[in-house]
């Protein structure tokens, strides 16, 4: 397979299905969901801000996520820390009222805040305050104090911007490879994207694992389990899936597919809206 290597696409990776959420549209009855954009300066490095609020939950309300191959900075008055790559899902529970600001950094973008490698926080969550000190410190309080999502945002920008973000075009080829493994479900293999990016498979892990925190197999894989996960909750067929996504049968996707969403193809199917 050989291509030309896409430049990122201007919205990022692919959001606009809620792709990631099992049982996406379930928990829109007890929570707000809300993106809204970096500024220019940032949008090098960051995808989107991300809101959740939710107010006077009756029962307290757990949303599941099979997570994306990026880092995400959360604030709450529960945590406030940085998740590196999650390998497996993850979830949250809302009890009352809340809200979560979250910063989505594009993969690799979160590298020139780090100032080094992003597999040192793969599969980890750390401390704001313990990455940046009392700087770090601060905005946390800011955003928590802010009296609506604008002035959150700002408060979380400005302290982004004050750590001197550079551009590095490695960081964005790497970003463009991860856009091109989310949105081609042709690409099923890293040979697949070695040959787009015109480098040797070796090279393209080291990469990966430099500023992306995981190896594209995994990335290719979560995002074709992605792909399995909006198709089957609409209704299609499993072992037909399993062929185009690049798995070796349906027992494989099966087994992928429940140890992540934390249940199997069938049962999921039943959430959806042709069940």
């Amino acid at each position: 397979m050989a291509g030309t290597l896409p430049g990122r696409p201007p919205t990022g990776l692919v959001e606009t299905r809620l792709r990631g959420w099992v049982d996406p549209y379930a928990g829109l009855d007890a929570f707000a969901f809300a993106r809204h954009p970096p500024s220019e300066a940032l949008a090098p490095f960051v995808d989107h801000y991300w809101l959740v609020t939710w107010t006077g939950l009756a029962e307290p309300y757990e949303q599941r996520i099979v997570s994306h191959p990026t880092v995400n900075l959360t604030i709450t008055d529960d945590f406030r820390r940085v998740a590196g790559v999650i390998k497996g899902g993850f979830s949250y529970t809302m009890r009352g009222s809340g809200r979560v600001l979250g910063v989505r950094f594009s993969p690799g973008g979160f590298r020139t805040f780090l100032g080094g490698p992003v597999h040192q926080l793969t599969g980890r969550f750390a401390d704001i305050a313990d990455l940046f000190g009392p700087a770090g410190a601060t905005m946390v309080d800011r955003v928590l104090a802010a009296p609506d999502d604008r002035a959150a945002i700002a408060h979380v920008e400005s302290f982004l911007l004050s750590l001197g973000p550079r551009r590095d075009p490695l960081a964005e080829e790497v970003a463009a490879l991860v856009a091109a493994a989310e949105n081609d479900v042709a690409i099923t293999r890293v040979t697949h994207l070695a040959a787009l990016s015109g480098r040797s498979v070796r090279v393209l892990q080291r990469l990966f694992r430099e500023y992306v925190g995981i190896g594209p197999k995994w990335v290719i894989r979560r995002f074709r389990l992605h792909e399995a996960a909006e198709r089957i909750y609409h209704g299609e067929d499993i072992a037909t899936l399993a062929a185009e996504l690049g798995y070796a049968d349906q027992a494989h996707l099966t087994h992928d597919f429940t140890a992540t969403v934390g249940m199997p193809p069938a049962a999921y199917a039943k959430l959806g809206p042709y069940r």
